[in-house]
């Protein structure tokens, strides 16, 4: 991998203690950042390397996803059948078990690369993925790790384990999980086990997968996002669903549980006991209606808590802006979710959460031994920008189209706002063809769903 060296950028540093750092310039070989200092020292000091020049835009690590669904990409535009789903469970039922259930493995393929295109033009360099494809389970976690690969990101993939289709794809399902996370590792994909939620997991599955998963590895599952999760989990056990999950082992340093919306303190501090980490999705708990976590106690409390989309558009910094407004009008109080709280969910907690997966690696920062996963953003502050107000900087000025350049792990993906490693027309003229009959299964599926139901 050549040496390359970015050049008079207005670097943010993120990490513990973030820096704004003016004129500066980032050395990187073997996907490393092995020096930062002033633009004119490190352009003598290393003469020989590629160069980028930043000419002065904000240089920053790469936004990170904790919580993604590629295959819904093929619901933009989609109509429901019937009449509009009046809560979540409907939600489930007429729209996303429908779609999932139309995917073979061309259009696994095909939403993967289509959210891979944007997460690389909207400067989302590491994605926490959560799949499910229940007539085409076997081997889609390398068709989506192959898609990563292309693109040149960074990716954490699991596949979603669920008794809704029947004891057979469950256990398919397991075996899938298992099979990936089991094989060679590549430097920038990891695996770990998917869950789709308590709700459509009985207790033999539940005991089923944790017997199955390997060694030190956790999970990742949806938690409470709907009260019908907690309804179903009392129903089941007499327990609400973190307890439940707790009695079979779910909760592990490294799992990851989705949402939250609805748990109760008691949960709340089990989950903080297991070092649990929780991901917070604004837009989705918004668009489906949910309701709002309570992430101002969990961030007052230390919870580990993380910033993902849900398989919305890969722009983090909605989700960043979704948030921190959100929680404002849904308790009428504008103290609520603090933009510097926000800040930390998404860059020094996601980080973290990343680093579970790639323990040898420090991700997330600028700083000497770092990953090289980096971002340009052609950001023009018409008022004083610092370390201190960038947050709000960043809620109330950013936009995705500011974003001129992608790299990760020292390679150079999008550059001046072309990609590089993707065809972004022969990815879409692709998945364009392949939806009328994704569109026309679901459109089956989803009908035969309001009949059964």
């Amino acid at each position: 991998m050549s040496a390359l060296l970015i050049t008079h950028g207005t670097l943010v540093t993120w990490g513990t203690e973030n820096q704004i750092l003016s004129d500066h310039a980032i050395y990187i070989e073997d996907g490393i950042i092995q020096a930062i200092g002033p633009s004119p020292i490190l352009i003598k000091q290393y003469p020989d390397a590629i160069v980028l020049d930043a000419k002065g835009q904000l240089v920053m690590p790469g936004s990170i996803c904790a919580h993604t669904h590629f295959y819904g990409a093929y619901s933009r535009g989609m109509a429901i059948p019937g009449d509009p789903p009046p809560d979540f469970p409907a939600v489930l039922n007429q729209l996303w078990w429908p779609l999932d259930k139309a995917l073979d493995a061309d259009s696994v393929k095909a939403s993967a690369l289509v959210c891979l295109v944007d997460a690389i033009k909207h400067g989302t360099t590491t994605l926490v993925d959560h799949h499910a494809s229940p007539n085409a389970i076997e081997g889609s976690l390398d068709i989506i790790a192959d898609a990563v690969r292309d693109a040149g990101l960074r990716a954490v993939l699991c596949y979603e384990v669920t008794d809704r289709d029947g004891k057979e794809k469950m256990h398919a399902g397991i075996a899938e999980n298992v099979r990936f996370m089991t094989a060679a590792s590549d430097p920038l994909i990891r695996g770990t086990f998917g869950l789709h939620a308590s709700l459509t997991l009985d207790d033999d599955t539940l005991r089923a997968c944790v017997d199955a998963i390997p060694d030190g590895g956790g999970f990742h599952i949806h938690v409470a996002e709907h009260e019908a999760d907690e309804e179903d989990s009392l129903a089941r056990s007499g327990k609400r669903v973190v307890q439940r999950l707790d009695d079979y082992g779910i909760w592990r340093e490294n799992t990851i549980a989705a949402h939250c919306v609805h748990i109760d303190e008691t949960e709340r501090q089990i989950l903080q006991q297991r070092g649990v980490w929780v991901t917070h999705q604004p837009r989705s708990n918004m668009n489906n209606g949910v309701g709002a976590a309570n992430i101002d106690h969990f961030m007052a409390e230390g919870m580990k808590l993380c910033l993902g989309n849900d398989g919305f558009s890969n722009n983090m910094w909605a989700d960043w802006k979704a948030a921190y407004l959100m929680h404002k009008v849904v308790n009428r109080d504008p103290r609520r979710a603090n933009g510097a709280d926000i800040a930390t969910m998404a860059t020094i907690n996601n980080a973290r959460l990343v680093e579970q997966f790639f323990p040898e690696q420090r991700i997330g920062e600028l700083s000497v031994g770092a990953e090289a996963d980096i971002i340009f953003v052609d950001y023009k502050p018409f008022t004083p920008l610092t370390a201190g107000n960038l947050p709000w900087h960043m809620i109330f000025g950013f936009e995705s189209s500011m974003v001129t350049s992608t790299i990760v792990q020292g390679r150079v993906l999008m550059q001046d706002r072309q990609l590089l490693t993707l065809d972004e027309a022969e990815i879409m003229a692709q998945a364009f063809e392949l939806a009328p009959m994704v569109w026309e299964q679901y459109t089956r599926n989803a009908r035969n769903a309001l009949q059964s139901g």
